[in-house]
């Protein structure tokens, strides 16, 4: 077996069998394949695609390359994924309540990615966190708190890591059969039981229109239950952030609102709504609906919030973070009103460019090894179908200098669009793709 029998395969458009996959990956994983030999399969898999059975076998394969994590719980072990989107903090809400209601959770998540900001990137905002822990340590706190929020360590998919590296730099990474594989392949190692899928639709998301959604949602559960894993997608809306706010410190602060006071949210909506699906999935409630009540209720009693202060401590955070989380959470030096031009009626957002307005800040990755600053980033971000006056704030900017907070004022007000007549807001979940 030899990569360059396997890419002429793929280039006379005929799937490369399991084993073949199984070989590819390894070499990826281990340097048996070259460079130019991953570039080649990576375009190859994007000109003529997999097939159904194909993305399964290269997900397997992929998941396979290295470490596949087990674990012996007296409950399910359940995890969630998101495609990602702006102002979407739901892991480090949903992560403690499925903890709270008796199940175990390894959620091993990453770093911002384009316009999105990164699960790892929002819990280092806390003093002394660390997301970079080892398997045994992972173990035991999730023995102790039920649920942990790390960092992928090496021998998680190596094979997806050296892949994706490749896919960045040869115009492949749209591929859905690629897309599908990396994704799952690293949720996958986490050996979880139950698996939901939180797919974004809308100007902040990577997936622009909804039939884009509904196919790569399609792909992704047909593939993770394919590969033994009850797996449904729920596709929701990112036509605006999904929270009021951008920026590491700034959404953490959202989730704490969230956790410790009464009034609900879009995020903790839509944390229910996966959640739902998630416990209903694992067996642990009959319906979704049934399974989403109780975890409003575990948001709104205050559980979540001290599961979530035991998380936070076992990874070196504040063991006081819960009750005092404003004092803990860095603040930027400069802080600045947007104010509206015109009075009217908020119509559209581009989360994007507000997105990328926040990795401008110092919020995000320009370059892989970038420092970030996470005081900065938007605050109370108006939502679609407000009603605001001139002079009125749009958002807050919280920067580190002054002329970066200008320069994304100039952002915000590009990105908001103002209009005389009000429009509808859209739909929270537009769609559940079942397991």
């Amino acid at each position: 077996m030899d990569a360059r029998s396997i890419i002429a395969k793929l280039r006379r458009e005929q799937v490369p069998t399991s084993e073949e996959l199984t070989w590819f990956a390894q070499g990826l994983a281990d340097g048996g394949v070259s460079d130019a030999q991953a570039g080649a399969f990576a375009m190859a898999v994007c000109m003529g695609g997999l097939g159904a059975q194909g993305r399964a076998d290269l997900t397997v394969a992929m998941r396979d390359s290295g470490d596949v994590l087990s674990w012996d719980f007296d409950g399910p072990v359940i995890d969630k994924h998101s495609t990602g989107g702006v102002g979407d903090c739901v892991s480090l809400v949903l992560a403690p309540v499925l903890a709270e209601l008796g199940a175990y959770v390894p959620m091993i998540s990453g770093r911002g990615l384009g316009h999105t900001g990164g699960t790892l990137d929002k819990l280092e905002s806390i003093p002394g966190v660390s997301t970079q822990i080892g398997q045994e340590r992972l173990t035991q706190i999730l023995h102790e708190t039920g649920a942990a929020i790390v960092g992928a360590t090496g021998q998680i998919a190596p094979a997806d890591k050296r892949l994706y590296a490749i896919r960045d730099v040869t115009a492949t990474v749209e591929s859905l059969d690629l897309i599908t594989a990396s994704i799952l392949s690293k949720k996958l190692a986490a050996s979880p039981e139950a698996l939901v899928l939180d797919v974004k639709v809308g100007s902040g998301a990577f997936m622009k229109t909804l039939e884009d959604a509904r196919s790569l949602a399609r792909d992704l559960t047909e593939t993770a239950n394919a590969a033994g894993c009850r797996t449904s997608a729920v596709i929701t809306d990112m036509h605006q952030p999904l929270a009021p706010a951008l920026g590491n410190a700034l959404e953490v602060a959202e989730v704490m609102k969230v956790l410790t006071e009464t009034h609900f949210t879009p995020l903790a909506e839509i944390t229910a709504e996966l959640g739902g699906v998630l416990l209903a999935d694992a067996g642990m409630y009959a319906t979704a609906d049934e399974g989403r009540d109780k975890i409003t209720d575990v948001i709104r009693d205050g559980r979540a919030a001290e599961r979530f202060g035991r998380m936070m401590a076992a990874v070196g955070g504040p063991l006081q973070f819960v009750e005092n989380w404003v004092r803990f959470l860095p603040e930027a030096s400069v802080i600045l009103e947007v104010p509206a031009q015109d009075t009217g009626y908020i119509t559209a957002i581009d989360g994007e460019a507000l997105g990328l307005a926040v990795v401008a800040l110092g919020g995000g990755r320009q370059v892989e090894d970038d420092v970030i600053d996470p005081a900065v980033g938007l605050s109370a971000i108006v939502r679609l179908g407000d009603k605001v006056e001139k002079g009125a704030p749009l958002a807050v900017v919280h920067a580190s200098r002054e002329d970066a907070a200008q320069h994304a004022a100039e952002t915000i007000l590009r990105a908001i669009t103002i209009r005389p007549d009000a429009v509808m807001a859209p739909a929270l979940v537009h769609e559940r793709i079942s397991s």
